[in-house]
């Protein structure tokens, strides 16, 4: 199933004494990186919609307790905090190109989010990923994951930004962690958040499946969007929050 969100945060100006407060001037930035648009695509952990046969109701980031606690949002807090503005995001639940990379149109599938041309570009995926168990097949997996980050990078002038599966596979992560240096993006190991059980829902809520209840919940989602923004930040040549 296919999730697509699209939220486009517009600055309203603060009346003060009768006056409307200037509107920032320029283009929002974090240190020497725009960050006007911002592009997340992932798989049920950046966005899930509805499916109450697994107890799960929401319509965001699998399984925050609210949306705003998902690592999407609290990211876009983060840059917008930063920057003084408000980004536009898109965010795109990309899991059947996980499961079905080797025949995914990419260009075909993703028109809407390659017309979008984000300056940031954050690629959360690899946990429905079946584990590559040949030299052939883990091939496959590379050239279908360096043929996304390509596509992405001839569409606008992204900043791209790529982190390891929250369930850490490390032939998968291998990969991904390959193919996003070969391209010149950013790779972001975040292994030890899944190792913590801690960081998972079922640590907060009482969620009968299991499936659900593995995911990240509001500490687990606070620590990718922390982990990703330090990299943002430290590609920005910036310190401090």
């Amino acid at each position: 199933m296919k999730f697509v969100m699209t939220l486009v945060f517009i600055s309203v100006a603060a009346c003060v004494t009768g006056y409307a407060a200037d509107p920032p001037v320029g283009e929002p930035k974090i240190g020497s990186l725009s960050v006007g648009k911002v592009l997340y695509l992932g798989n049920s952990i950046t966005l899930h919609g509805p499916a109450p046969k697994i107890g799960w109701t929401g319509n965001w980031g699998m399984a925050a307790s609210a949306a705003k606690n998902d690592y999407v949002h609290l990211l876009t807090a983060d840059i917008a905090q930063a920057s003084g503005r408000q980004p536009q995001i898109m965010v795109r639940n990309m899991a059947r190109f996980e499961r079905e990379y080797g025949t995914f149109k990419i260009e075909e599938e993703f028109k809407d989010e390659l017309d979008f041309e984000a300056d940031l570009v954050i690629v959360a995926i690899g946990e429905n990923v079946t584990t590559p168990a040949t030299d052939e097949a883990k091939a496959a997996f590379a050239n279908a994951f360096a043929q996304l980050i390509a596509t992405i990078q001839q569409h606008g002038d992204p900043e791209i930004f790529a982190r390891s599966s929250f369930w850490p596979n490390s032939t998968k992560d291998d990969i991904m962690r390959q193919v996003t240096a070969e391209a010149g993006a950013t790779f972001i190991d975040i292994s030890e958040l899944g190792d913590d059980k801690s960081n998972q829902a079922s640590a907060e809520q009482p969620f009968e499946h299991a499936g659900v209840a593995a995911h990240p919940g509001d500490k687990g989602m606070q620590a990718i969007a922390t982990a990703i923004y330090a990299a943002i930040q430290e590609q920005a040549g910036v310190t401090g929050k």
